[in-house]
């Protein structure tokens, strides 16, 4: 995949990675297509983007990927406006920290909508037109919660785990098409996902400071991975190491573990 005059579009792009997707791809890209809920955080990166660069066409918008009529809409204002897409990175997503029995329902449907539904709705939209022109890339934004069962975030992690396997595959079945796929799986980065993934009255979940890796690194290491045709990028060393750990330590291991984790309420 090469990013130079590609035409991205971005979900989530409002804050956090998604935003810092726009920023490093704002020098290379010919187009923007920026999306998430929030239209005035979007207008403002668009302003930024416009006065940085302004040879890039930067446009927006405002949808909820949780709501199937709204995502509807955003495919068939793609349609209409014949946008090619050659480079897809889905970077929604939704978090809910605690425990599974005391969570919301509703919460846990908009999740499993936006990190799944929504990432495999749009990725079936337009990966037919990338396959037909012969170029294209797809960075599915999972999660190293993806590598493992995680108690207090069971809904969230199985959502991970699917888009991994779901990008592991798809790069498997595009081999020879020139559509590229990889999964980004970041460890805690610091953004403003663990403030709105944490319940009413309880504390974000964070982790010891070293294995936070900057927003900035982040996205650099994915972009780097998706153009050298990686299937999968987990930015920061200790994440690394942690996560091979992960994936060669048996289940019975990790479920005992488990056991003596704390609990989150």
């Amino acid at each position: 995949m090469k990013l130079e005059g590609c035409n991205a579009l971005i979900t989530g792009a409002s804050a956090g990675i998604g935003r810092e997707f726009a920023r490093q791809l704002g020098s290379r890209a010919r187009s923007l297509i920026l999306i998430a809920r929030r239209e005035q955080r979007l207008s403002e990166l668009r302003n930024e983007l416009n006065r940085q660069y302004p040879n890039l066409a930067v446009s927006f918008r405002k949808i909820d990927l949780a709501d199937l009529a709204q995502l509807n809409e955003l495919l068939a204002w793609l349609d209409h406006e014949r946008i090619d897409v050659d480079l897809l990175i889905n970077n929604a997503g939704l978090g809910d920290s605690g425990a599974f029995a005391t969570s919301n329902p509703i919460r846990n449907k908009q999740m499993t909508f936006v990190n799944i539904v929504a990432l495999t709705t749009l990725t079936r939209h337009l990966l037919p037109r990338m396959i037909a022109r012969g170029r294209g890339g797809i960075l599915n934004v999972s999660s190293s919660a993806g590598f493992l069962p995680i108690p207090g975030f069971a809904v969230y992690a199985a959502t991970k785990a699917c888009v991994t396997s779901f990008s592991e595959a798809l790069r498997a079945e595009l081999q020879g098409t020139g559509v590229s796929v990889c999964a980004l799986c970041p460890g805690p980065v610091h953004t403003e996902f663990q403030e709105v993934a944490k319940r009413l009255g309880a504390q974000p979940d964070t982790g010891p400071e070293f294995v936070f890796v900057p927003v900035e690194q982040v996205v650099r290491e994915a972009l780097t991975a998706l153009e050298a045709n990686r299937p999968l990028v987990i930015p920061g060393f200790p994440m690394k190491l942690g996560m091979f750990l992960v994936r060669i330590t048996p289940m019975p291991v990790l479920r005992m573990l488990s056991r003596l984790a704390p609990r989150r309420g």
